[in-house]
């Protein structure tokens, strides 16, 4: 099977560790890798013996598929010049900062029938991957993502950096409609939300309160789901996973309550969700997280942010 010819668009914070993974990847040629900053570029073109550019449109012609991780102002263009070049596209989440711009980009790949894929990582989490076989009809979903604060991203709200990973997570899980959310928020640190809280009801009676906030010392990213007979609780970070379950209908003591620990499979999340990707390219396969759910995702957190705003 020939390699899939492939670049980088953006070398930061994200993008390094995209290099790192697509360099290594048997089906991969990585063909060459993209930064304004020409030493970036230059210097991760030389440890993976690739090409560097400045100009992302230097690649057009020379990829059958792209990563993109530039800063999300810049997606939606990035994203729409490659499909126009017929393309395959992963784009680091958010999607893009507006809905308009993300509709358009789900049309434009589906008229040309490419993969369009959203980096929404945490769907490759080895936690998540296994919560789901234990996952059947949620309640009530808590889930709480704070760390420190980080100027990279003091452009953009919690809910579009941080929230919309559970957000994601959340719709995956429920699969089921949207009826109501309710929205707290708060700017502490810089021009836009800090901290943010939401409360999602969905068709089916299940309620979601997720919490994000980037005004934290430590890093706790945990997502804790109640069902008919059975807790689970998911540790994003180390990753790990709970599973309490009960033995018998009625409870009288602790002793009438099993916790299982599955075992987990030790896979780095983003090496996963690459490889997830170029796989879909390669065999045409529909990716694990599409244009429309990225899109999705991004309608809820603008949503969130609209209640913020208004609401509060």
């Amino acid at each position: 099977m020939s390699k899939v010819k492939m670049g980088v668009i953006g070398i930061g914070h994200l993008g390094v560790h995209h290099c790192r993974i697509l360099a290594g990847l048997p089906g991969v040629e990585l063909v060459g890798v993209c930064d304004v900053n020409e030493a970036q570029a230059r210097k991760f073109a030389r440890q993976y013996n690739t090409a560097a550019h400045t100009d992302y449109r230097d690649l057009l012609r020379q990829v059958e598929a792209v990563s993109i991780a530039v800063p999300t102002p810049l997606h939606y263009q990035v994203a729409k010049d490659f499909i126009g070049y017929g393309v395959h596209c992963l784009i680091e989440k958010p999607i893009t900062p507006a809905l308009e711009e993300a509709e358009e980009l789900v049309r434009l790949a589906q008229e040309k029938n490419l993969i369009l894929q959203v980096g929404h990582v945490e769907r490759f989490n080895p936690a998540v991957l296994e919560a789901q076989k234990y996952t059947k009809n949620p309640k009530f979903i808590e889930a709480n993502r704070l760390g420190p604060y980080d100027p990279r991203v003091s452009h953009i709200s919690v809910v579009l950096d941080l929230m919309i990973h559970d957000i994601d997570i959340v719709m995956y899980l429920v699969q089921d409609k949207i009826v109501s959310i309710d929205a707290v928020g708060a700017k502490v640190l810089s021009g836009f939300e800090d901290i943010a809280n939401a409360r999602i009801k969905f068709a089916n009676g299940c309620v979601a309160n997720i919490s994000a906030s980037r005004v934290s010392l430590k890093k706790f990213r945990k997502i804790r789901i109640f069902q008919q007979d059975s807790y689970l609780s998911l540790d994003y970070a180390k990753p790990g996973l709970k599973v309490y379950q009960k033995k018998q209908p009625e409870v009288t003591s602790l002793k009438d309550i099993k916790v299982l620990y599955p075992r987990l499979a030790k896979m780095e999340p983003l090496g996963l969700e690459l490889q997830h990707f170029v796989t879909c390219v390669s065999e045409g396969r529909t990716p694990q997280v599409t244009g429309e759910q990225g899109r999705d995702a991004l309608q809820v957190a603008l949503e969130i942010m609209r209640k913020i705003r208004t609401d509060g």
